[in-house]
């Protein structure tokens, strides 16, 4: 017993620790690292050479809920208000519509390809119409590249926001599959009830979850150590209870942790650590699981299929659906093309995979082969390539910050952060640039040595000074203490030729440069009438065409206001439609107008 028990626990941590130390090569070679993971297992599994058997699909799923319940929580708490604000309602258009239109087009090259009924098909699209948090966000935050602020907050809020409903619907097909229903008849009222039922009530446990989190973690008194441990376990409360409730508890786990982590709470960059150490955890685990639950041996049958339905999806599905209901929003062909990319397939597909297999659905493991195929196939052909499209699209945002390095502290009972800047030589403060009053240096370092802001003087170039500076005001030190050097070629091409005042109006701009500003816009600030053009809340890199220049939003401060615009002489080849397709809405009215003119 002991010694099955010391075998279980080596086996176990030896896997988690391959995944790892494997994360090492993921980055050498360029490959996405939760496609290691998956790999890891299925090279550990009983066709590969671990030859360990794993075949219990219930413990698999009950692993994967919870650790899908922690990786929603975290995906919240990241999301920050701004983000949520910026993309909300396109977000949730995919999250609910666009989960819709990806299972009804996928369904049906299945519906013939496997040769199964409307509603077997139904199921796989359902199966496959998540994207996967933890995939998105990974990539996102952890590829080394950034990404246009309202592309970026479109696929994050997407991701951890359209779990629900491929839940829900993978759930209702295989509880009508299950019943010997073969269609939905007229069940489709109480379905639609039940489906605003789950979502209500997953969105009030949610909402009071997190602000139960909220007032134990920052009321409760509890050791620093316990904190991130306090949140996490009433984060899996809230999924439970909503579970319980009859909602939807992966909808409310992901809302109880977007209210917790835009609230002021005690330790958070504590609780931000552990969270980064528990996700990565979660993730390993999680897909080591659906790794060893696989058998390759059972693939080549079912290959052509898994590769037929991958193609379909990534190729016509997925871009489908988001360029439907992205076209309301005003997203451009490129930046739309990108978000259809961007629609990773992971773990969560392959979880709800296994449902059809607990439930005893006739043919439910071929649900999980195909699923799994359709997921290596996504990771490794998107996850691989998101930088290269990302590049291609032109929405990858040069960095202006240059080599500055921030080192963040918490301070107990107090809305500062210590900062720590190492001082290069061509940067404003380097050269003489004045630190605002607030922004005294506390310490800096010379030579190995310490010493008082007084004591030190002017700054110097290598010396190291630590700051307390309210979050908020970080991006202005940024700023001062940047490298000052000349902007790339590439940076000046993206952020424009030269900057102007944002307080400037757009009269002065019209006398100027000859621009084709409208009468009743003279008075406009520059700022404004940008900010009115986009439609949207602005981020850096968005640009809009005034005549044969561009304007374009280099800065942002910490309140979201325009700080520095640039201006383009040229109209810059970043938002030129790179594919003949994704039109927007004001192409397709264009389009439509020269139609009836014709006629």
């Amino acid at each position: 017993m002991i010694d099955s028990m010391n075998a279980s626990i080596l086996i176990v941590s030896g896997l988690v620790a391959l995944s790892i130390f494997s994360s090492l090569l993921s980055f050498r070679i360029g490959a996405p690292l939760l496609l290691v993971f998956l790999l890891v297992g299925l090279v550990a599994g009983e066709d590969g050479l671990g030859r360990l058997k794993f075949d219990d699909a219930n413990a698999a799923y009950l692993i994967g809920s919870v650790a899908l319940a922690v990786i929603l929580f975290d995906s919240g708490f990241h999301t920050n208000t701004k983000a949520f604000r910026v993309a909300a309602w396109p977000a949730m258009t995919l999250a609910t519509v666009g989960v819709l239109l990806t299972t009804a087009v996928v369904a049906v090259p299945v519906r013939y390809l496997l040769d199964i009924g409307w509603l077997e098909a139904a199921l796989m699209g359902a199966i496959v119409s998540s994207t996967d948090a933890a995939a998105v966000f990974f990539l996102l935050r952890v590829g080394g590249i950034t990404i246009r602020d309202r592309v970026r907050s479109t696929l994050e809020v997407e991701s951890g926001s359209n779990d629900p409903m491929a839940i829900f619907l993978t759930l209702t097909l295989v509880g009508m599959l299950s019943t010997g229903k073969n269609g939905f008849g007229g069940a489709s009222l109480p379905i639609a009830v039940e489906f605003l039922a789950e979502f209500g009530v997953g969105a009030v446990v949610g909402m009071m979850g997190g602000a139960m989190i909220v007032f134990a973690v920052n009321r409760m008194g509890f050791e620093r150590g316990l904190q991130p441990l306090a949140a996490i376990s009433l984060s899996l409360v809230v999924f439970g209870a909503a579970g319980v409730l009859h909602g939807s508890g992966y909808l409310a786990v992901y809302i109880a942790g977007l209210v917790a982590g835009n609230a002021r709470m005690n330790a958070p960059e504590t609780m931000r650590r552990f969270q980064d150490g528990l996700i990565w955890l979660a993730q390993i685990i999680m897909f080591l699981t659906m790794g060893l639950l696989a058998a390759p041996s059972e693939f080549p049958p079912y290959a052509p299929a898994a590769m037929a339905v991958a193609v379909g999806l990534i190729l016509v599905a997925r871009p489908l659906a988001v360029w439907l209901c992205l076209l309301p929003f005003g997203y451009n062909r490129n930046e739309t093309a990108f978000i259809a990319w961007v629609g990773l397939r992971g773990a969560v597909s392959i979880l709800l995979s296994i449902v059809p297999i607990v439930a005893d659905v006739p043919n439910g493991r071929v649900y999980f082969i195909i699923v799994f195929m359709v997921v290596l196939v996504s990771l490794g052909l998107q996850g691989w390539t998101i930088g290269a499209v990302a590049r291609f699209l032109g929405q990858i945002v040069p960095k202006r910050i240059g080599p500055v390095e921030r080192m963040e502290l918490e301070i107990p009972g107090a809305r500062h952060e210590l900062v720590a800047y190492k001082i290069v030589a061509d940067s404003l403060v380097a050269r003489g640039h004045r630190l605002p009053r607030w922004a005294e240096p506390a310490l800096v370092v010379r030579d190995d040595k310490s010493y008082s802001a007084h004591a030190a003087g002017a700054l110097r170039p290598g010396d190291t000074a630590y700051l307390f500076a309210r979050p908020e005001r970080v991006p202005h030190l940024d700023r001062l203490f940047a490298s000052a050097a000349p902007a790339a070629e590439a940076d000046r091409q993206f952020f424009g030729d030269f900057a102007l005042a944002p307080g400037i109006h757009m009269k002065e701009l019209a006398l100027s440069y000859g621009l084709p500003v409208a009468g009743p816009d003279f008075e406009l600030r520059v700022a404004d009438w940008l900010v009115r053009e986009l439609g949207h809340e602005p981020g850096v890199g968005d640009r809009v065409a005034l005549g044969e220049v561009e304007l374009i939003v280099r800065a942002l401060e910490w309140d979201d206001s325009i700080i520095e615009i640039g201006l383009a002489v040229e109209p810059t080849p970043f938002d030129k439609p790179r594919l003949p397709v994704f039109q927007s809405r004001t192409e397709l009215k264009a389009m439509l107008r020269r139609w009836l003119k014709r006629d």
